[in-house]
């Protein structure tokens, strides 16, 4: 790859990646708006089936991702899904009926995610040759859009994150670079057996559910407040992007050994001292480029369905957190 082209998809990765915060918090906005009209008995369901769509169906958005010729199509699905749930929390929330239109916005919302997401992840992946920093830089950003998202919540945001999503997809649409790869993904073939495969896709998804279960024990621990809130997005926007650029640098083994002791460290003193906290959170971000660096290398020639492995993952640990 040379330098130019080096320049140009790591634009492109910029450019998905402040995408990639527009759309979580696009969702978190749409939920938390009709949170603040509807009783928590009410709402409690449509978080739930939510966030099971948006992260339970990456693996099978994630497949499709993988066989779709022109990748665009998941951009401009998701795009014109995630416009639609605002349009429909709109209607929901002055209409009487609210019941039945409250499950189809977040239907469209944990759809239009899901999809955004592995168009994301493989536009990403393959156009950078895997490049774990720029891995690190599109999923660090959606943290901190859930963040702005909760705290500034309101229809001005709303609309102005929308607006700003649909203008840079446009943009992402015209780049000649950005047609090009997402219509030209060339599918490699795997050179590693089953059993291999298997055995490493299952370690990696057990990686991600413990550090999930981890992270959200990190996050229970802090105080809460608005501030408090936008804090930890931005912790764990830095620990992700943190984890692709130093681990470029200093080498999968060396960084994933200093990184676990760190956590292991701030995990037991996380009753006894704040920065330990904060540490941990930072510390237990630093490794989500890391697995999913490693899984597209597992999986070559299906980074969708590496990407949507990993994020249905994240579930699983995410219940068992809060079941504690």
């Amino acid at each position: 790859m040379d330098e130019n082209h080096k320049i140009i998809t790591h634009r492109q990765t910029g450019l998905c990646a402040l995408m990639h915060l527009l759309v979580d918090g696009i969702c978190i906005c749409c939920l938390y708006l009709m949170a603040s009209h509807f009783s928590t008995t009410q709402i409690i369901g449509i978080f739930i089936t939510y966030n099971v769509l948006a992260f339970m169906s990456q693996p099978f958005t994630g497949m499709w991702a993988d066989r779709l010729e022109r990748k665009h199509w998941m951009l401009l699905a998701s795009v014109l899904l995630l416009t639609l749930a605002v349009l429909a929390t709109s209607a929901v929330m002055s209409m009487e009926w609210w019941a039945l239109g409250m499950p189809v916005v977040a239907v469209l919302l944990g759809t239009g995610n899901s999809l955004f997401h592995v168009w994301g992840g493989k536009m990403v992946a393959v156009s950078t040759g895997n490049d774990i920093r720029d891995l690190g830089t599109f999923v660090a950003t959606g943290a901190f859009g859930l963040s702005l998202g909760a705290v500034f919540c309101s229809w001005p945001l709303l609309y102005i994150f929308l607006l700003s999503l649909c203008l840079l997809s446009i943009i992402m649409l015209h780049t000649d670079e950005s047609t090009s790869s997402a219509g030209s993904y060339k599918v490699i073939k795997n050179r590693f057996g089953t059993t291999f495969i298997l055995l490493s896709v299952t370690a990696l998804m057990a990686a991600v559910m413990t550090r999930s279960f981890v992270s959200e024990s990190f996050s229970e621990g802090l105080p809460k407040g608005s501030g408090m809130v936008l804090l930890i997005g931005a912790m764990s926007m830095l620990g992700k992007m943190a984890g692709g650029w130093i681990t470029h640098r200093a080498g999968i083994v060396r960084t994933i050994v200093i990184i676990l002791l760190v956590v292991v460290l701030c995990f037991l003193f996380r009753n006894q001292s704040i920065v330990a906290l904060f540490t941990g959170v930072f510390a237990i971000n630093y490794t989500m480029p890391v697995t999913l660096y490693l899984a597209n290398i597992v999986l070559s020639g299906r980074e969708g369905l590496a990407f949507g492995l990993l994020a249905a993952a994240l579930i699983p640990g995410y219940l068992f957190a809060y079941m504690q």
